[in-house]
């Protein structure tokens, strides 16, 4: 029934979630956040893609070496849906990436805690 009633997935709203996925693995995070700037959280039909979208934003951040936007978005995705934030291998190396490559913070360390990262 939702993705009846959500075009089958293939809406617009869909389409411009994958292009911030596209954007990040061609290598052009500011493009991935061009593109996520054109979305809006609550316009994605289930949580999973919410959480997805928070996903790919902190990818392009963390590529773009913008380690507070980067952890910010982390935080949004795991609010979002927070086990499956935790269980995604993406969301793992970006925090465990965030912790060896500089400064700490209290956030931080609480999300390599609540995804199992030592």
């Amino acid at each position: 029934m939702l993705l009846r009633d959500h075009g089958g997935g293939f809406s617009p709203t869909a389409v411009q979630l994958h292009l911030i996925s596209a954007e990040y693995a061609a290598g052009d995070p500011a493009a991935a956040i061009a593109a996520a700037q054109k979305l809006t959280p609550r316009s994605l039909p289930t949580l999973e893609r919410r959480a997805r979208y928070f996903t790919d934003i902190a990818r392009a951040y963390g590529m773009w070496g913008r380690r507070d936007q980067c952890l910010q978005a982390l935080l949004h995705a795991e609010r979002a849906a927070p086990q499956e934030t935790h269980s995604r291998p993406a969301v793992r190396d970006l925090v465990t990436s965030l912790l060896v490559s500089g400064r700490t913070s209290p956030e931080l360390r609480g999300l390599a805690a609540r995804c199992g990262i030592p």
